[in-house]
């Protein structure tokens, strides 16, 4: 019994499988004959018992070690322990099988710890609950592809999340410590349907290869009291957390009055180390996606009567299939593709649906006229006075829905797109002024009454990130502003050629500090008995090379000034980083334009953007902030 034991043992080591379940069976001597016992241990799939019996030795099938073998007094966990460290075995239990090219099967090996992190990044990304590895269906899958996989628990997982988030944060703080450029930020204060407040922080940076990220880096709750102080103590924090307090270069937020007093705060705070740049001048940047709603929504208020009946028009004919089928039908006789599903309901406190509402509206004008007079319960069709002036309506919202867009974009876009869009809308204001329909010159006489307030003077810093757009440059900026005002005009270039130069003077000096701070000898190095006269006379040399390269670096701005502007086929298309980082070596010291193209000029998120209601709702408190209480905008 025992000799065929041991060549049944043999056979499992030529690497049949069909016989090895057989044969790991252990039959016991004795008078009386006994049932085999099936040894299930995992290591008998990787060992062969050798030796006679009382004397017998467990060998490795991949390294070939032996082990002293004794049911009585030695147990499987060593051999259990050297299967996961032996790199001879092939681990079929935690791998998949699979044919190579010729047919014969073959391993794949799978780490364990990659497979946890792999679930780990699943549940993150597509936002399952952490109990998704326990669900009843998921498990059979897995056994199904591997028996021998036991799974893993919600605080396995839970706890493997945490790390992938700690794993992930530290390669960003990383990259923060290797960037050259400063970092903007951008921050709100957002409130949950439970009335719980929370802050958000996001980074904007640019990184080695010209490209414009922006990274959460906070969303933290923020209990009562929302007040500066507290604000200025949570923000400064989360700076002193991430280690960047000392590469700040704006913050983006919107016109709440607790903002106003964090931005005093930080201000003092950070400037008490000279952390910022031209003394906190270009610190502060208003949200302009804010400022825009507020703008839109006195507008939109005095067309209001105009307005209710394109919007009462299209809920007419949406309220039953009969009424559906009857403008259908007028759709044909003026021998119009379109359909019935054109026509848009607007949400009234999102005024890009009211302006696609309007906008689809319009092209149906003679289709409704004719359901008119086949359908007497039809009492909203507008006069001719209310469709011309929904037409001029309509172009006069079209330039703000683009801006709107453009600013609540997914990407970010750069801050060079600001100052043009911004102009575009002052001068529709200015033309709509003095339209001839009262309604629609009082609706752009009270737009830019609050245009003056918050955009009479544009931003400065953003400007600048106009300038260093090669398409624009002073020529551009300096025919735009003439087309506002031209008695303002010289004022106005004087005062933006002069923050340009101020703030390149920061970099210069900064570069230099930063730079001789590097390059001085400590007091060790600088001691007669260390170093001699020769490493002295270097330095000197050195120092001195440093400030002419300081001085070739405020000639490339002059350079860059006084190249002409860029001519380009497709406007829309040109990236402004892509452009200087494709002429980086020429303009090596111009990192300033690296952190102006890189101000964010929102804080909005894209779904909340047009948003003009009341923020009673979770998503809408984005914009919440910049309103009062009782529904008035707070200074």
């Amino acid at each position: 019994m025992a000799d065929s034991n041991r060549e049944s043992l043999a056979f499992i080591e030529e690497g049949n499988d069909a016989d090895a379940e057989s044969d790991e069976l252990e039959v016991e001597e004795g008078p009386a004959f006994k049932k085999p016992r099936k040894r299930k241990a995992r290591c008998w799939k990787y060992f062969t018992i050798l030796g006679e019996k009382g004397h017998e030795k467990a060998r490795c099938n991949g390294c070939k070690i032996e082990y002293k073998m004794d049911s009585k007094t030695c147990g499987t966990s060593t051999l259990n322990r050297h299967i996961d460290k032996c790199i001879q075995i092939k681990h079929e239990d935690i791998g998949q099988v699979i044919l190579d090219m010729k047919g014969k099967m073959k391993a794949i090996k799978i780490d364990m710890k990659v497979a946890r992190e792999m679930y780990a990044e699943a549940v993150i990304e597509h936002d399952q609950p952490f109990n998704f590895v326990e669900y009843k269906k998921f498990r059979r899958f897995h056994n199904y592809l591997n028996p021998d996989w036991t799974g893993i628990s919600r605080n396995t997982l839970k706890q493997d999340v945490l790390n992938v988030h700690m794993r992930d944060k530290m390669k960003l703080k990383n990259m923060f410590g290797s960037i050259e450029s400063r970092i903007c930020l951008t921050s709100y204060l957002w409130t949950s349907c439970n009335t719980e407040g929370y802050v958000f922080l996001t980074a904007h940076f640019i990184d080695v290869n010209w490209k414009l990220n922006s990274k959460i880096i906070a969303f933290r709750h923020m209990p009562p009291p929302h007040t500066g102080f507290e604000l200025t103590h949570k923000i400064l924090g989360l700076l002193k957390e991430w280690g960047v307090e000392k590469k700040i270069f704006t913050i983006t937020l919107d016109n709440a009055s607790a903002n106003d007093s964090m931005v005093g705060g930080l201000r003092s705070q950070l400037n008490m180390q000279k952390l910022l740049l031209c003394d906190e001048k270009f610190f502060h940047v208003r949200c302009s996606a804010h400022i825009l709603n507020l703008i839109v929504q006195d507008g939109v208020k005095v067309a209001n009567d105009a307005l209710s009946r394109i919007r009462e028009s299209v809920k007419y004919i949406k309220g039953s299939e009969s009424r559906m089928i009857k403008f259908k039908e007028c759709i044909e006789q003026v021998g119009g593709e379109n359909t019935v599903t054109a026509l848009i309901a607007d949400v009234p406190t999102r005024w890009n649906s009211t302006y696609e509402m309007l906008d689809r509206a319009l092209k149906f004008r003679r289709e409704l006229s004719i359901l008119q007079l086949s359908d007497r319960n039809y009492k909203y069709f507008p006069s001719e006075e209310e469709w011309n002036r929904l037409e001029i309506l309509c172009r006069f919202l079209q330039p703000f829905c683009e801006i709107t867009n453009l600013m609540s974009d997914t990407s970010y876009p750069t801050s060079n797109l600001y100052f043009l869009q911004v102009w575009k809308i002052q001068r529709v204001l200015i033309r709509m002024s003095t339209d001839e329909d009262v309604v629609v010159s009082s609706m752009a006489n009270k737009m830019m009454d609050k245009f003056q307030k918050y955009w009479e003077e544009y931003s400065d810093v953003l400007s600048l990130g106009v300038v260093l757009d090669p398409r624009i440059k002073f020529t551009t900026l300096s025919f735009c502003h003439r087309k506002i005002d031209a008695y303002t005009h010289d004022d106005k270039m004087e005062n933006i050629k002069a923050n340009m130069y101020k703030l390149f003077d920061n970099y210069v000096t900064s570069t230099t500090t930063d730079q001789s701070q590097d390059n001085t000898p400590s007091s060790s190095q600088g001691s007669m008995e260390t170093r001699g006269w020769n490493d002295e006379i270097f330095d000197e040399f050195f120092l001195h090379n440093q400030h002419l390269a300081i001085k070739v670096g405020k000639s490339e701005l002059y350079v860059y000034l006084e190249e002409p502007i860029l001519i380009i086929d497709n406007w829309n298309s040109f990236d402004a980083l892509q452009w200087w980082k494709d002429n980086s070596c020429r303009f090596p010291n111009l990192l300033m334009a690296c952190d102006l193209l890189s101000i964010p000029i929102t804080t909005v998120a894209s779904e909340s953007a047009f948003s003009i209601g009341s923020h009673d709702d979770g998503i809408s408190h984005i914009l919440a902030s910049s309103r009062g209480s009782n529904g008035h905008e707070t200074l």
